[in-house]
Protein backbone atom coordinates (compact mmCIF):
# COMPACT_ATOMS: atom_id res chain seq x y z
CA UNK A 1 0.00 0.00 0.00
CA UNK A 2 1.22 3.50 -1.05
CA UNK A 3 1.47 6.15 1.79
CA UNK A 4 0.03 9.22 -0.51
CA UNK A 5 0.60 11.92 2.45
CA UNK A 6 4.22 10.16 3.23
CA UNK A 7 5.10 10.59 -0.51
CA UNK A 8 4.17 14.07 -1.14
CA UNK A 9 6.23 15.04 2.18
CA UNK A 10 9.51 13.50 0.64
CA UNK A 11 8.66 15.35 -2.53
CA UNK A 12 8.75 18.89 -0.44
CA UNK A 13 11.85 18.34 1.14
CA UNK A 14 14.91 19.33 0.45
CA UNK A 15 17.97 21.25 2.32
CA UNK A 16 17.39 25.08 2.82
CA UNK A 17 20.76 26.69 2.62
CA UNK A 18 21.30 26.29 -1.27
CA UNK A 19 17.82 27.41 -2.25
CA UNK A 20 18.39 30.78 0.37
CA UNK A 21 21.58 30.62 -1.60
CA UNK A 22 20.45 30.89 -5.08
CA UNK A 23 17.83 33.46 -4.29
CA UNK A 24 20.42 35.61 -3.21
CA UNK A 25 22.18 35.47 -6.09
CA UNK A 26 19.38 35.85 -7.92
CA UNK A 27 17.92 38.77 -6.40
CA UNK A 28 21.00 40.45 -6.18
CA UNK A 29 21.08 42.48 -9.05
CA UNK A 30 17.46 43.33 -8.51
CA UNK A 31 17.76 46.62 -7.02
CA UNK A 32 19.65 47.82 -9.85
CA UNK A 33 17.46 47.41 -12.29
CA UNK A 34 15.41 50.22 -13.67
CA UNK A 35 11.93 50.71 -13.83
CA UNK A 36 9.12 48.11 -12.97
CA UNK A 37 10.91 44.86 -12.77
CA UNK A 38 8.48 41.50 -12.41
CA UNK A 39 9.99 38.84 -10.68
CA UNK A 40 8.62 35.53 -10.86
CA UNK A 41 9.06 31.57 -10.19
CA UNK A 42 8.40 29.21 -13.05
CA UNK A 43 7.21 25.67 -13.30
CA UNK A 44 10.75 25.14 -14.30
CA UNK A 45 14.61 26.05 -14.62
CA UNK A 46 15.27 27.60 -18.25
CA UNK A 47 17.68 25.80 -20.13
CA UNK A 48 17.00 25.18 -23.31
CA UNK A 49 15.77 28.41 -25.12
CA UNK A 50 14.87 27.35 -28.47
CA UNK A 51 11.34 27.08 -28.65
CA UNK A 52 11.29 24.83 -32.14
CA UNK A 53 13.78 22.38 -30.70
CA UNK A 54 11.70 21.13 -27.30
CA UNK A 55 8.10 20.44 -26.34
CA UNK A 56 9.00 21.57 -22.87
CA UNK A 57 6.56 24.41 -21.51
CA UNK A 58 8.97 26.36 -19.83
CA UNK A 59 10.78 26.64 -23.69
CA UNK A 60 7.51 27.40 -25.23
CA UNK A 61 6.73 30.11 -22.41
CA UNK A 62 10.02 31.62 -22.99
CA UNK A 63 9.34 31.44 -26.89
CA UNK A 64 6.33 33.80 -25.71
CA UNK A 65 8.34 36.46 -24.73
CA UNK A 66 10.89 36.94 -27.22
CA UNK A 67 8.44 35.75 -30.66
CA UNK A 68 5.64 36.33 -32.47
CA UNK A 69 3.22 33.92 -34.75
CA UNK A 70 1.55 35.13 -37.95
CA UNK A 71 -1.88 33.86 -36.33
CA UNK A 72 -3.98 33.50 -32.51
CA UNK A 73 -6.43 31.70 -30.81
CA UNK A 74 -8.40 34.19 -28.48
CA UNK A 75 -10.83 32.48 -25.93
CA UNK A 76 -13.54 31.90 -27.71
CA UNK A 77 -11.20 29.51 -30.08
CA UNK A 78 -11.34 31.94 -32.72
CA UNK A 79 -8.52 32.28 -34.53
CA UNK A 80 -7.39 36.19 -35.19
CA UNK A 81 -4.53 37.85 -37.05
CA UNK A 82 -1.17 38.74 -34.81
CA UNK A 83 1.25 39.45 -37.10
CA UNK A 84 -0.69 38.74 -40.36
CA UNK A 85 -4.16 38.98 -41.58
CA UNK A 86 -5.02 36.19 -44.42
CA UNK A 87 -7.54 35.51 -47.38
CA UNK A 88 -8.77 32.31 -48.65
CA UNK A 89 -9.25 31.46 -52.26
CA UNK A 90 -12.44 29.86 -53.53
CA UNK A 91 -11.92 26.56 -53.69
CA UNK A 92 -9.79 26.55 -50.44
CA UNK A 93 -6.25 25.74 -52.04
CA UNK A 94 -4.44 28.81 -51.55
CA UNK A 95 -4.02 30.91 -48.46
CA UNK A 96 -2.66 34.24 -48.41
CA UNK A 97 -0.96 36.12 -45.63
CA UNK A 98 -0.30 39.55 -45.69
CA UNK A 99 2.39 40.86 -43.02
CA UNK A 100 0.83 44.02 -40.83
CA UNK A 101 3.13 47.25 -40.63
CA UNK A 102 5.64 48.04 -38.09
CA UNK A 103 7.13 44.39 -37.73
CA UNK A 104 10.74 44.70 -36.77
CA UNK A 105 13.49 41.75 -35.35
CA UNK A 106 15.31 43.01 -32.46
CA UNK A 107 17.90 43.50 -34.11
CA UNK A 108 16.27 46.49 -36.13
CA UNK A 109 15.68 44.36 -39.33
CA UNK A 110 12.34 44.36 -41.00
CA UNK A 111 10.40 41.48 -40.88
CA UNK A 112 9.51 39.49 -44.10
CA UNK A 113 7.82 37.45 -45.53
CA UNK A 114 10.64 35.37 -46.71
CA UNK A 115 11.57 35.02 -42.71
CA UNK A 116 8.21 34.07 -42.08
CA UNK A 117 8.12 31.17 -45.27
CA UNK A 118 11.42 29.44 -43.21
CA UNK A 119 9.67 29.53 -39.86
CA UNK A 120 7.12 27.92 -41.02
CA UNK A 121 8.70 25.61 -42.79
CA UNK A 122 11.11 24.92 -40.08
CA UNK A 123 7.62 24.71 -37.45
CA UNK A 124 6.54 21.75 -40.21
CA UNK A 125 9.59 19.31 -39.53
CA UNK A 126 8.91 19.34 -35.54
CA UNK A 127 5.53 19.54 -34.66
CA UNK A 128 2.71 16.77 -35.45
CA UNK A 129 0.14 19.66 -36.49
CA UNK A 130 2.79 21.25 -38.76
CA UNK A 131 3.43 17.69 -40.02
CA UNK A 132 0.21 17.03 -41.10
CA UNK A 133 0.02 20.47 -42.55
CA UNK A 134 3.04 19.87 -44.76
CA UNK A 135 1.68 16.56 -45.73
CA UNK A 136 -1.14 18.45 -47.93
CA UNK A 137 0.91 21.81 -49.07
CA UNK A 138 2.18 22.04 -52.12
CA UNK A 139 4.38 24.66 -51.72
CA UNK A 140 4.55 27.81 -49.22
CA UNK A 141 6.71 30.76 -51.16
CA UNK A 142 6.91 34.78 -50.22
CA UNK A 143 5.22 36.34 -53.11
CA UNK A 144 6.90 39.85 -52.34
CA UNK A 145 8.30 41.06 -48.92
CA UNK A 146 4.92 41.10 -46.87
CA UNK A 147 2.81 38.32 -48.72
CA UNK A 148 3.44 34.85 -47.85
CA UNK A 149 1.51 32.42 -50.10
CA UNK A 150 0.64 28.43 -49.17
CA UNK A 151 -0.83 26.27 -51.56
CA UNK A 152 -2.71 22.98 -50.66
CA UNK A 153 -2.43 19.49 -52.95
CA UNK A 154 -6.26 19.41 -51.91
CA UNK A 155 -8.56 21.27 -49.41
CA UNK A 156 -7.57 20.98 -45.30
CA UNK A 157 -9.94 22.18 -43.27
CA UNK A 158 -6.85 22.84 -40.28
CA UNK A 159 -5.06 25.32 -41.85
CA UNK A 160 -5.53 28.36 -40.24
CA UNK A 161 -5.90 26.44 -36.49
CA UNK A 162 -2.33 24.84 -36.95
CA UNK A 163 -0.58 28.09 -37.36
CA UNK A 164 -2.85 29.53 -34.89
CA UNK A 165 -2.12 26.69 -32.27
CA UNK A 166 -1.63 27.94 -28.37
CA UNK A 167 0.49 25.69 -27.53
CA UNK A 168 3.59 23.12 -27.53
CA UNK A 169 5.73 23.69 -30.35
CA UNK A 170 4.06 26.64 -31.10
CA UNK A 171 4.83 28.39 -35.13
CA UNK A 172 6.90 31.40 -34.16
CA UNK A 173 8.70 33.57 -36.20
CA UNK A 174 12.18 34.58 -36.58
CA UNK A 175 14.44 35.17 -39.05
CA UNK A 176 15.45 33.01 -41.96
CA UNK A 177 19.15 33.06 -41.10
CA UNK A 178 17.92 31.33 -37.91
CA UNK A 179 15.15 29.06 -39.09
CA UNK A 180 16.98 27.40 -41.52
CA UNK A 181 19.40 25.95 -38.76
CA UNK A 182 20.13 22.58 -39.94
CA UNK A 183 17.68 20.07 -38.63
CA UNK A 184 18.99 19.09 -34.66
CA UNK A 185 20.76 22.00 -33.86
CA UNK A 186 19.63 24.85 -31.34
CA UNK A 187 19.23 28.41 -33.08
CA UNK A 188 21.93 30.11 -32.39
CA UNK A 189 20.55 33.37 -30.96
CA UNK A 190 17.40 34.70 -29.81
CA UNK A 191 16.00 37.30 -32.23
CA UNK A 192 12.25 37.51 -32.28
CA UNK A 193 9.57 40.42 -33.18
CA UNK A 194 7.98 39.37 -29.74
CA UNK A 195 7.01 41.86 -27.30
CA UNK A 196 10.06 41.76 -24.90
CA UNK A 197 13.93 41.09 -25.47
CA UNK A 198 15.71 38.42 -24.10
CA UNK A 199 18.65 39.57 -22.19
CA UNK A 200 21.81 36.77 -22.90
CA UNK A 201 24.40 38.57 -21.13
CA UNK A 202 22.43 37.97 -17.98
CA UNK A 203 21.05 34.50 -18.47
CA UNK A 204 22.25 31.90 -16.08
CA UNK A 205 21.03 28.39 -16.35
CA UNK A 206 19.64 27.37 -13.22
CA UNK A 207 19.95 30.83 -11.28
CA UNK A 208 17.86 33.05 -13.77
CA UNK A 209 16.53 34.60 -17.11
CA UNK A 210 15.99 38.00 -17.92
CA UNK A 211 13.55 40.44 -20.48
CA UNK A 212 13.16 43.60 -21.08
CA UNK A 213 10.49 45.71 -22.78
CA UNK A 214 11.15 45.82 -26.36
CA UNK A 215 10.09 49.63 -27.24
CA UNK A 216 9.47 49.25 -30.73
CA UNK A 217 6.82 46.58 -30.69
CA UNK A 218 3.61 47.59 -32.06
CA UNK A 219 0.82 45.89 -30.47
CA UNK A 220 -2.64 45.55 -31.89
CA UNK A 221 -5.26 47.22 -31.21
CA UNK A 222 -7.97 44.81 -30.24
CA UNK A 223 -7.86 43.58 -26.42
CA UNK A 224 -5.48 40.20 -25.10
CA UNK A 225 -7.56 37.30 -25.46
CA UNK A 226 -5.37 34.10 -24.55
CA UNK A 227 -2.42 34.62 -27.31
CA UNK A 228 -3.86 36.88 -29.58
CA UNK A 229 -5.08 40.74 -29.49
CA UNK A 230 -3.12 43.80 -28.48
CA UNK A 231 0.39 42.61 -25.96
CA UNK A 232 0.82 45.59 -24.24
CA UNK A 233 4.20 45.13 -21.76
CA UNK A 234 3.50 47.71 -19.03
CA UNK A 235 6.43 46.87 -17.51
CA UNK A 236 10.31 47.43 -18.13
CA UNK A 237 11.62 44.20 -16.90
CA UNK A 238 10.82 40.75 -16.33
CA UNK A 239 13.18 37.93 -14.58
CA UNK A 240 12.43 34.07 -14.44
CA UNK A 241 14.30 32.96 -10.60
CA UNK A 242 15.13 29.59 -10.04
CA UNK A 243 14.12 28.07 -6.65
CA UNK A 244 14.23 24.15 -6.94
CA UNK A 245 13.25 24.04 -3.09
CA UNK A 246 9.01 24.94 -2.68
CA UNK A 247 8.89 25.69 0.62
CA UNK A 248 11.84 28.38 0.05
CA UNK A 249 9.69 30.38 -3.17
CA UNK A 250 6.55 30.12 -1.07
CA UNK A 251 8.34 32.25 1.16
CA UNK A 252 9.81 34.62 -0.73
CA UNK A 253 6.37 35.15 -2.43
CA UNK A 254 4.84 35.78 1.07
CA UNK A 255 7.59 38.12 2.11
CA UNK A 256 7.42 39.71 -1.05
CA UNK A 257 10.69 38.91 -2.44
CA UNK A 258 9.19 37.70 -5.51
CA UNK A 259 6.24 38.96 -7.42
CA UNK A 260 4.96 35.82 -8.94
CA UNK A 261 4.49 31.91 -8.66
CA UNK A 262 3.10 29.48 -11.69
CA UNK A 263 3.20 26.34 -9.32
CA UNK A 264 3.03 26.25 -6.01
CA UNK A 265 2.59 22.87 -4.27
CA UNK A 266 -0.73 21.62 -4.06
CA UNK A 267 0.21 21.06 -0.53
CA UNK A 268 0.99 24.37 0.58
CA UNK A 269 -2.02 26.29 -0.73
CA UNK A 270 -3.73 26.26 2.33
CA UNK A 271 -1.22 28.33 3.35
CA UNK A 272 -1.06 30.58 0.44
CA UNK A 273 -4.82 31.01 0.58
CA UNK A 274 -4.90 32.75 3.76
CA UNK A 275 -2.29 35.58 2.68
CA UNK A 276 -4.60 38.40 2.27
CA UNK A 277 -1.37 40.07 -0.15
CA UNK A 278 -1.68 37.36 -2.31
CA UNK A 279 -4.17 35.97 -5.37
CA UNK A 280 -4.75 32.24 -6.07
CA UNK A 281 -6.45 31.45 -9.49
CA UNK A 282 -6.34 28.76 -12.15
CA UNK A 283 -4.65 30.60 -15.22
CA UNK A 284 -5.47 27.66 -17.35
CA UNK A 285 -8.50 26.61 -17.20
CA UNK A 286 -8.71 23.27 -19.15
CA UNK A 287 -5.89 21.88 -16.77
CA UNK A 288 -3.72 19.25 -17.94
CA UNK A 289 -3.32 16.04 -18.52
CA UNK A 290 -0.26 13.89 -17.35
CA UNK A 291 1.00 11.10 -19.16
CA UNK A 292 3.80 8.30 -19.05
CA UNK A 293 6.02 7.71 -22.47
CA UNK A 294 8.44 4.59 -23.00
CA UNK A 295 11.13 4.59 -25.57
CA UNK A 296 9.93 2.01 -28.30
CA UNK A 297 13.23 1.65 -29.87
CA UNK A 298 14.70 -0.17 -26.58
CA UNK A 299 14.32 -3.04 -24.46
CA UNK A 300 12.17 -4.32 -22.99
CA UNK A 301 9.36 -1.32 -24.56
CA UNK A 302 10.16 -2.47 -27.84
CA UNK A 303 7.76 -5.28 -26.86
CA UNK A 304 4.27 -5.18 -27.11
CA UNK A 305 3.45 -7.19 -23.96
CA UNK A 306 6.10 -5.59 -21.83
CA UNK A 307 4.41 -2.25 -22.52
CA UNK A 308 0.62 -3.76 -22.30
CA UNK A 309 1.71 -4.87 -18.53
CA UNK A 310 3.23 -1.83 -17.54
CA UNK A 311 -0.13 0.09 -18.76
CA UNK A 312 -2.21 -2.62 -17.15
CA UNK A 313 -0.30 -1.96 -13.46
CA UNK A 314 -0.52 1.70 -13.32
CA UNK A 315 -3.43 3.10 -11.35
CA UNK A 316 -4.35 7.07 -12.15
CA UNK A 317 -6.11 7.35 -8.75
CA UNK A 318 -2.71 6.58 -7.22
CA UNK A 319 -0.90 8.76 -9.69
CA UNK A 320 -3.31 12.14 -8.69
CA UNK A 321 -3.81 11.14 -5.15
CA UNK A 322 0.61 11.84 -5.21
CA UNK A 323 0.51 14.52 -7.28
CA UNK A 324 -2.13 16.25 -6.01
CA UNK A 325 -3.84 15.05 -3.05
CA UNK A 326 -6.75 17.39 -2.92
CA UNK A 327 -9.82 15.68 -5.42
CA UNK A 328 -11.05 19.30 -6.08
CA UNK A 329 -7.93 19.69 -8.50
CA UNK A 330 -8.23 16.36 -9.89
CA UNK A 331 -9.91 13.91 -12.54
CA UNK A 332 -9.39 10.37 -13.11
CA UNK A 333 -9.97 10.06 -17.05
CA UNK A 334 -9.23 7.96 -19.18
CA UNK A 335 -9.95 9.89 -22.15
CA UNK A 336 -6.87 10.46 -24.66
CA UNK A 337 -8.64 13.09 -25.67
CA UNK A 338 -9.50 15.13 -22.61
CA UNK A 339 -12.89 14.70 -20.51
CA UNK A 340 -16.07 16.34 -20.86
CA UNK A 341 -15.14 17.25 -24.98
CA UNK A 342 -16.23 16.03 -28.12
CA UNK A 343 -13.93 13.72 -28.50
CA UNK A 344 -13.72 12.15 -24.79
CA UNK A 345 -14.09 8.30 -24.51
CA UNK A 346 -13.25 6.30 -22.09
CA UNK A 347 -13.98 2.77 -23.98
CA UNK A 348 -10.56 0.68 -22.94
CA UNK A 349 -8.71 2.50 -20.56
CA UNK A 350 -11.09 0.74 -17.66
CA UNK A 351 -8.10 -0.73 -15.60
CA UNK A 352 -6.21 3.25 -15.63
CA UNK A 353 -9.44 4.24 -14.15
CA UNK A 354 -10.55 1.37 -11.77
CA UNK A 355 -6.54 0.74 -11.00
CA UNK A 356 -7.59 -3.88 -11.17
CA UNK A 357 -4.98 -4.32 -13.66
CA UNK A 358 -2.52 -5.17 -11.81
CA UNK A 359 -3.11 -8.99 -11.59
CA UNK A 360 -3.14 -9.22 -15.76
CA UNK A 361 -0.36 -6.91 -15.63
CA UNK A 362 1.78 -9.95 -13.57
CA UNK A 363 0.03 -12.56 -15.64
CA UNK A 364 1.36 -10.87 -19.15
CA UNK A 365 4.71 -9.62 -18.00
CA UNK A 366 5.18 -13.36 -16.89
CA UNK A 367 4.15 -14.29 -20.76
CA UNK A 368 5.87 -11.54 -22.29
CA UNK A 369 9.40 -13.11 -22.26
CA UNK A 370 10.68 -9.85 -20.18
CA UNK A 371 14.40 -11.12 -18.90
CA UNK A 372 14.64 -8.80 -16.28
CA UNK A 373 16.00 -5.87 -17.94
CA UNK A 374 16.15 -2.69 -15.22
CA UNK A 375 13.39 0.03 -16.27
CA UNK A 376 15.57 3.24 -16.37
CA UNK A 377 12.95 6.00 -15.45
CA UNK A 378 14.12 9.72 -15.44
CA UNK A 379 12.84 11.41 -12.35
CA UNK A 380 13.06 15.17 -12.26
CA UNK A 381 13.26 16.54 -8.86
CA UNK A 382 12.84 20.47 -9.28
CA UNK A 383 9.56 20.31 -10.87
CA UNK A 384 6.11 20.50 -8.76
CA UNK A 385 4.04 18.89 -10.93
CA UNK A 386 6.31 16.10 -12.28
CA UNK A 387 7.88 15.12 -9.00
CA UNK A 388 5.09 12.38 -8.16
CA UNK A 389 4.89 10.26 -10.91
CA UNK A 390 8.31 8.56 -11.95
CA UNK A 391 8.03 7.39 -7.64
CA UNK A 392 4.68 6.27 -7.56
CA UNK A 393 4.76 4.18 -11.31
CA UNK A 394 8.30 2.95 -10.10
CA UNK A 395 6.64 1.33 -7.17
CA UNK A 396 3.43 -0.45 -9.34
CA UNK A 397 5.92 -1.76 -11.96
CA UNK A 398 8.07 -3.19 -9.54
CA UNK A 399 4.74 -5.00 -7.95
CA UNK A 400 3.83 -6.11 -11.12
CA UNK A 401 7.76 -7.92 -11.53
CA UNK A 402 9.58 -4.95 -13.14
CA UNK A 403 13.16 -4.32 -12.43
CA UNK A 404 13.59 -0.53 -11.78
CA UNK A 405 16.04 2.03 -12.10
CA UNK A 406 14.74 5.18 -10.70
CA UNK A 407 17.18 8.11 -11.74
CA UNK A 408 17.08 10.91 -9.99
CA UNK A 409 17.39 14.14 -12.15
CA UNK A 410 16.35 17.87 -13.12
CA UNK A 411 13.52 18.48 -15.27
CA UNK A 412 16.28 20.40 -18.48
CA UNK A 413 18.40 17.36 -17.78
CA UNK A 414 15.27 14.78 -18.78
CA UNK A 415 13.98 17.93 -21.83
CA UNK A 416 18.23 17.16 -23.13
CA UNK A 417 17.78 13.56 -22.44
CA UNK A 418 14.75 12.71 -23.90
CA UNK A 419 15.99 13.42 -27.58
CA UNK A 420 18.56 10.95 -27.53
CA UNK A 421 18.52 7.77 -28.86
CA UNK A 422 21.22 5.99 -27.54
CA UNK A 423 21.29 3.13 -25.30
CA UNK A 424 20.51 2.77 -21.78
CA UNK A 425 24.42 2.68 -20.86
CA UNK A 426 25.44 5.25 -22.74
CA UNK A 427 23.15 8.17 -20.83
CA UNK A 428 19.56 6.39 -23.16
CA UNK A 429 16.24 6.05 -21.51
CA UNK A 430 12.79 3.56 -21.19
CA UNK A 431 10.18 6.42 -19.35
CA UNK A 432 9.39 9.56 -18.74
CA UNK A 433 6.94 11.63 -17.69
CA UNK A 434 5.25 14.91 -18.66
CA UNK A 435 2.06 16.63 -18.52
CA UNK A 436 0.35 18.38 -21.34
CA UNK A 437 -2.33 21.19 -21.39
CA UNK A 438 -5.35 20.21 -22.40
CA UNK A 439 -5.35 22.32 -25.52
CA UNK A 440 -2.39 19.90 -26.84
CA UNK A 441 -4.42 16.79 -26.66
CA UNK A 442 -7.96 17.60 -27.73
CA UNK A 443 -7.90 16.28 -30.89
CA UNK A 444 -5.40 13.67 -32.61
CA UNK A 445 -3.98 15.74 -34.83
CA UNK A 446 -2.85 18.86 -32.48
CA UNK A 447 -1.95 15.14 -30.13
CA UNK A 448 1.97 15.20 -30.62
CA UNK A 449 2.13 12.52 -28.29
CA UNK A 450 -0.30 9.86 -30.42
CA UNK A 451 1.61 9.95 -33.42
CA UNK A 452 3.15 7.00 -34.89
CA UNK A 453 5.76 7.94 -37.20
CA UNK A 454 8.87 6.64 -35.80
CA UNK A 455 12.08 8.19 -35.88
CA UNK A 456 10.83 9.71 -39.17
CA UNK A 457 9.53 12.90 -37.03
CA UNK A 458 8.03 11.16 -33.88
CA UNK A 459 7.56 12.38 -30.58
CA UNK A 460 10.58 11.08 -28.25
CA UNK A 461 9.88 7.44 -27.74
CA UNK A 462 9.43 7.53 -31.84
CA UNK A 463 6.31 5.09 -31.66
CA UNK A 464 6.07 3.59 -34.63
CA UNK A 465 2.11 2.92 -35.97
CA UNK A 466 1.46 3.18 -39.87
CA UNK A 467 -2.42 2.24 -38.42
CA UNK A 468 -2.70 5.62 -36.29
CA UNK A 469 -1.23 7.62 -38.75
CA UNK A 470 -4.07 6.41 -41.45
CA UNK A 471 -6.26 7.07 -38.92
CA UNK A 472 -5.32 11.09 -38.41
CA UNK A 473 -5.78 11.31 -42.55
CA UNK A 474 -9.28 9.84 -42.27
CA UNK A 475 -9.98 12.46 -39.13
CA UNK A 476 -8.76 15.21 -41.21
CA UNK A 477 -10.99 13.99 -44.36
CA UNK A 478 -14.08 13.27 -42.12
CA UNK A 479 -17.45 15.78 -43.05
CA UNK A 480 -19.09 15.53 -39.41
CA UNK A 481 -18.31 15.38 -35.56
CA UNK A 482 -20.01 12.28 -35.63
CA UNK A 483 -17.57 10.80 -38.10
CA UNK A 484 -14.63 12.52 -35.93
CA UNK A 485 -15.75 11.00 -32.82
CA UNK A 486 -15.79 7.32 -34.41
CA UNK A 487 -12.18 7.72 -35.82
CA UNK A 488 -10.73 9.55 -32.72
CA UNK A 489 -12.59 6.37 -30.98
CA UNK A 490 -10.62 3.85 -32.95
CA UNK A 491 -6.87 5.42 -32.91
CA UNK A 492 -7.65 5.54 -28.57
CA UNK A 493 -8.01 1.84 -29.04
CA UNK A 494 -4.89 1.40 -31.46
CA UNK A 495 -2.89 3.97 -28.64
CA UNK A 496 -3.78 1.62 -25.75
CA UNK A 497 -3.36 -1.44 -27.52
CA UNK A 498 0.00 -0.61 -28.59
CA UNK A 499 0.21 1.72 -25.25
CA UNK A 500 1.94 4.96 -27.60
CA UNK A 501 1.52 6.59 -24.22
CA UNK A 502 -0.31 6.34 -21.00
CA UNK A 503 -3.02 8.61 -20.11
CA UNK A 504 -2.60 9.21 -15.99
CA UNK A 505 -5.42 11.76 -15.52
CA UNK A 506 -6.45 15.30 -15.75
CA UNK A 507 -5.72 18.10 -13.04
CA UNK A 508 -5.83 21.94 -12.81
CA UNK A 509 -2.33 23.94 -11.40
CA UNK A 510 -3.02 26.86 -9.61
CA UNK A 511 -0.71 29.86 -9.75
CA UNK A 512 -0.06 32.16 -6.68
CA UNK A 513 0.76 36.54 -7.04
CA UNK A 514 1.35 39.66 -4.65
CA UNK A 515 -1.94 41.83 -5.38
CA UNK A 516 0.25 44.55 -6.59
CA UNK A 517 0.19 42.73 -10.28
CA UNK A 518 -2.40 43.21 -12.39
CA UNK A 519 -3.80 42.66 -15.75
CA UNK A 520 -2.83 38.80 -15.40
CA UNK A 521 -4.29 36.68 -18.13
CA UNK A 522 -5.47 33.31 -18.28
CA UNK A 523 -5.24 31.14 -21.32
CA UNK A 524 -4.50 27.93 -22.07
CA UNK A 525 -0.45 28.79 -22.83
CA UNK A 526 -0.13 30.45 -19.82
CA UNK A 527 1.99 32.18 -17.76
CA UNK A 528 2.35 35.33 -20.26
CA UNK A 529 3.48 38.75 -18.80
CA UNK A 530 2.17 41.31 -21.40
CA UNK A 531 -1.00 43.01 -20.09
CA UNK A 532 0.55 43.05 -16.50
CA UNK A 533 1.31 46.05 -14.40
CA UNK A 534 2.66 46.29 -11.31
CA UNK A 535 2.10 49.23 -8.34
CA UNK A 536 4.46 49.72 -5.61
Amino acid sequence: MIDFSRVRRSLLKSAAALPMLALSVALGGQAMAAGKTITAVMHSDLRTIDPGFTTAYITRDHGYMVYDTLLATDSNFKVQPQMADWKVSDDKLTYTFTLRDGLKWHDGAPVTAADCVASLKRWGKNDGMGQKLMDFTASIEAADVRTIVLKLKEPYGLVLESIAKPSSLVPFMMPKRLAETEPGKQIAEQIGSGPFKFVQSEFQPGVKAVYVKNTDYVPRKEPSSWTSGGKVVKVDRVEWITMPDAQTAVNALQSGDIDFMEAPPFDLLPVLESNADLKLEVLNKFGFQTLGRMNFLLPPFDNVKVRRAALLAMNQKDVLDALVGNAKYYKICGAFFICDTPLATEAGAETLVKGNGMAEAKKLLAESGYDGTPIAIMAPGDVTTLKAQPIVAAQLLREAGFKVDLQATDWQTVVARRAGQKPVKEGGWNMFFTNWVAADVMNPIANVSIGGRGKNGGWFGWAEDAKIEQLKDAFVHASSLDEQKKIAADIQKEALEQVIYIPLGQYLGPSAWRKQLTGVLDGPATPVFWNVDKTE
